[in-house]
């Protein structure tokens, strides 16, 4: 009679690699989402609003609140993050318009932010002095997850419709094959976690 050889006990898998798996895993479905959020157009294109706001940081982001400004989506202009010796006429002039294409008075200058979170503290005090309720946003397709969560964790009250643009150095398709994007997206992405975690504490 042959007998049978000892099985060996299997390894258990040490807790911290389960941990740390699990992470990774909830990391890349989180970031395979943030890339679809990205990808979403802008939303009800010709809904109007009280106003667009735009977040500086591309003259696409400028020239299309300009354009959505002449087409009559709002007649109210707020651009976000100006620095501080730039003039409307400057701005006009990146977007390839003139002095006399819009009315000085429809566009309100802001030149205190300096990030995202600046962006939502100084579009809230706009908002409020002016007693704005509802915009359209915009700002670039990779950012616009995290100007949401920004602006909606300081104005839960505002009715906000975004407007993502596309810059033209960004590749959402196939994202991972293009260096410098992967890098934007997976920078953008973490930096969205820190501000839905602080977001998080400041809750609790």
């Amino acid at each position: 009679m042959t007998g049978r050889l000892p099985l060996r006990p299997r390894r258990r898998v040490p807790l911290w690699v389960t941990v740390l798996l699990t992470a990774a895993g909830a990391w890349i479905v989180g970031l395979l989402a943030f890339v679809d959020t990205a990808r979403t157009p802008p939303a009800d294109p010709g809904r109007p609003t009280d106003a667009v706001v735009v977040l500086t940081g591309g003259s696409e982001r400028v020239a299309t609140g300009f354009r959505l400004l002449t087409e009559g989506v709002s007649d109210r202009l707020f651009i976000s993050g100006v620095f501080e010796d730039t003039r409307l006429s400057d701005l006009l002039a990146t977007a390839s318009l003139t002095d006399d294409s819009v009315s000085p008075d429809a566009v309100t200058l802001g030149r205190v932010a300096r990030d995202t979170r600046g962006n939502a503290r100084e579009v809230a005090a706009w908002v409020a002095a002016n007693r704005i309720g509802s915009v359209r946003l915009v700002t670039a397709n990779y950012h616009m997850p995290r100007a949401l969560l920004e602006l909606r964790t300081t104005l839960p009250s505002l009715a906000i419709v975004p407007h993502p643009v596309t810059p033209g150095m960004v590749r959402l398709e196939a994202w991972w094959r293009w260096p410098g994007t992967a890098s934007l997206i997976v920078t953008e992405y973490t930096k969205y976690l820190v501000a839905l975690a602080r977001g998080l504490g400041d809750a609790g």
